[in-house]
């Protein structure tokens, strides 16, 4: 069963007390920011609670300059919405290691949570996340960076966020999908946002 929100139509989100339906299609996302435009944001039900997320955007930078962005992860407070905290920790065999704190107010309600990641990093094409410690059942996923053409002369990035979440028993699923559902694109305008600062529009 797959969800595909579309931004431009508030209906389709899903509220605390609907249940996904199946193979419900809405128009495919065209939320322009400065200069990205997200593609698709898709919610698929797995077995038992586990939900598979995907998020698509175009931004018309490098592979190298995306990266860049991507991988200066105790950066990401700065510009990430309701991102706390982001820095590395010693890793046990000297990989990459990473604790982010969240705080934030949604509907009337404020969660926080905490998240140990360990990332491998495969230059310039994938970043991958496995969930080692946290609030979360489980949680594993990847970056992937893929070439777009933009002209003759320019190559941009489509980038995608893909990734699959286990929530725990107490945390509501339908709640979690809202959340989700309204974090990620701002989470990705956010990254592009960020680009524009760095390397100008």
């Amino acid at each position: 069963m797959k969800e595909i929100y579309s931004l431009n139509q508030k209906s389709n989100f899903p509220s605390s007390k609907d249940k996904i339906q199946p193979e419900l299609e809405t128009d495919i996302l065209n939320y322009p920011t400065a200069s990205a435009i997200i593609q698709a944001l898709e919610i698929e039900k797995l077995e038992g609670r586990k939900r598979r997320i995907i998020i698509k955007i175009q931004i018309p930078y490098s592979l190298e300059q995306v990266w860049q962005i991507l991988t200066d992860y105790e950066a990401f407070m700065e510009f990430m919405p309701s991102l706390v905290e982001s820095k590395r920790l010693e890793h046990p065999t000297g990989g990459i290691r990473l604790q982010q704190v969240r705080s934030k107010n949604f509907m009337g309600m404020k969660f926080s949570g905490r998240s140990v990641f360990d990332i491998k990093e495969n230059f310039p094409h994938e970043i991958h996340y496995q969930l080692i410690e946290g609030d979360m059942k489980a949680l594993n996923g990847y970056w992937r960076l893929e070439p777009w053409n933009l002209s003759e002369s320019k190559v941009g990035t489509n980038l995608i966020y893909d990734f699959i979440v286990l929530p725990k028993p107490i945390f509501p699923m339908a709640l979690l999908e809202r959340i989700l559902s309204h974090d990620l694109p701002l989470n990705m305008i956010a990254i592009s946002k960020r680009l524009e600062e760095v390397f100008g529009s």
